[in-house]
């Protein structure tokens, strides 16, 4: 698995190459010594230790034997299953289909109060519509080389978003101007999608933030797509993978730039004025 751009994935994966390297010193042994007791070459002894490569549940069992700890292969184990679950690879999440990833994502939407959402790119998934949403999900089918079930997937894309008008959550949105520009399916897809997010934005329950293009002396350059789940998670959104922030520290960091995209957005008239712009931008 490729090296997670998350400082958390890799402060916790660096934290079981920590106990196990801990391990080893306690033991007196060298890692030479240890690769010769586990059975393997002393540069996986290094890419272990280093937090480079993370090691299999075998790799543990055989390290906490080699130095007379295996009472703790159990719980590093599960540790270093708890790193990983902080970098999941989108090919290994939609082998099953699109279908299923919108449906997993249901649970967490139903638990959060507040969801606070930054997308530089495209119309954020709670206010995609049908014909939208179907462009891009049949892209990233063959894009990820995967069976295309991009209208399963968009329908179940919009039941989730139901979520929307129901009492109990709130919805704090930013894109950025050139969201409204960058047109996923035919021209009266687009203009479905843009006269949707006319009357998504007057929805009680969401604070629809349009930056514009023109703003001068940004305060925040334009960032990676993420979602902030209450206080407690923040879901990053990479070609690649999803990465889970889990760190408060981080967490707050997020936060941070959230407002600071935040005071550059426009609302209400402004907003409306841009996205009518855009969909006689179409004809």
């Amino acid at each position: 698995m490729p090296t997670s751009p998350s400082s958390s994935a890799q402060a916790a994966r660096e934290q079981v190459a920590q106990r196990l390297r801990d391990l080893r010193a306690d033991a007196g042994i060298t890692g030479t010594e240890l690769a010769v007791r586990c059975g393997w070459t002393h540069p996986k002894t290094s890419r272990i230790e280093n937090a480079r490569t993370p090691p299999t549940p075998d790799d543990v069992r055989r390290w906490c034997r080699a130095c007379g700890a295996e009472d703790q292969a159990a719980d590093i184990i599960a540790q270093s299953r708890d790193a990983e679950s902080l970098y999941v690879e989108w090919r290994r999440k939609v082998r099953a289909g699109l279908k299923r990833l919108q449906n997993s994502y249901v649970e967490l939407y139903q638990s959060t109060e507040l969801f606070r959402i930054y997308s530089p790119t495209l119309v954020p998934g709670l206010l995609q519509t049908e014909g939208y949403a179907r462009a891009l999900l049949s892209t990233n089918t063959r894009l990820l080389d995967i069976p295309d079930d991009a209208e399963d997937a968009a329908a179940a894309r919009l039941e989730r978003s139901q979520i929307i008008h129901q009492p109990g959550h709130r919805f704090v949105m930013l894109i950025e101007e050139g969201v409204l520009r960058y047109q996923l399916g035919d021209e009266d897809a687009m203009a479905a999608q843009l006269g949707y997010l006319l009357t998504a934005g007057a929805l009680p329950a969401v604070s629809l933030g349009i930056i514009p293009s023109a703003t001068r002396g940004r305060v925040l350059w334009p960032q990676e797509l993420f979602h902030i789940y209450d206080d407690t998670l923040v879901s990053v959104e990479l070609l690649a993978a999803r990465v889970q922030v889990t760190q408060p520290s981080e967490i707050a960091l997020y936060l941070k730039a959230f407002e600071q995209l935040r005071s550059m957005a426009v609302y209400g008239a402004e907003a409306r004025a841009l996205i009518l712009k855009a969909i006689e931008a179409l004809h």
